[in-house]
């Protein structure tokens, strides 16, 4: 039961990481010319954590204080993550790929820069980690959210390492449409599923 707060975070972190974005792309095709994989990696799971902390500490928190932003809160992620499975079947039919274009490697600075950039100018980002993260780990009470906030972070950090570092392993295979057709079909169905917990606990309270 101590550790359902850290699965759930682990689960919904994984579900919104792993989807296929700028920032996973920017990753992977590093990664493929093995240029500093550990920095990126590292900078990526970093950023994460931030946003992450930020949103279970000040939003989760101020969620919980409010029994009715709580349920607001647990309604309107409930829909986003039913929005966001349906945009990950969606993508599952489409036959999306990512480009793995070949390039010059680039000096340490322009590197963590481009990885910064792809971090913080998306606005995803932020919905995904201080609002969404943050309003669901804030159903949780007492530390439970800063369990499934460490679960969240726990999910970056094991995605960005495993992608930098396997990236050679995986391109091959994710330049394949269908690789990404399975990949998105989990992710609808991580997504789909936390939300029916959410809508559960509404109903239920």
């Amino acid at each position: 039961m101590v550790l359902m707060p850290f699965l759930h975070g682990l689960g919904t972190g994984a579900g919104l990481i792993v989807a296929i974005g700028a920032q996973n792309a920017f990753v992977l095709s590093q990664g493929l010319r093995r240029n500093y994989t550990m920095q990126i990696a590292l900078l990526c799971s970093m950023c994460d954590a931030l946003l992450i902390t930020i949103g279970v500490s000040g939003v989760g928190t101020l969620v919980v204080q409010n029994p009715g932003l709580a349920s607001f809160a647990a309604w309107g992620g409930a829909a986003f993550l039913a929005w966001y499975g349906f945009g990950s079947l969606r993508s599952a039919f489409s036959g999306a790929a990512m480009d793995l274009e070949e390039g010059q490697a680039r000096s340490l600075r322009s590197v963590l820069l481009a990885t910064l950039g792809v971090t913080f100018l998306n606005p995803h980002t932020y919905l995904d980690t201080i609002v969404l993260l943050g309003s669901i780990g804030g159903q949780f009470p007492g530390h439970g959210r800063f369990l499934f906030g460490a679960g969240a972070v726990s999910a970056s950090l094991i995605w960005f390492f495993t992608l930098s570092f396997g990236a050679r392993l995986l391109a091959p295979l994710f330049r394949n449409p269908k690789a990404w057709q399975v990949l998105d079909l989990i992710i609808c169905s991580i997504m789909w599923a936390i939300a029916a917990s959410l809508i559960r606990g509404q109903l239920a309270a």
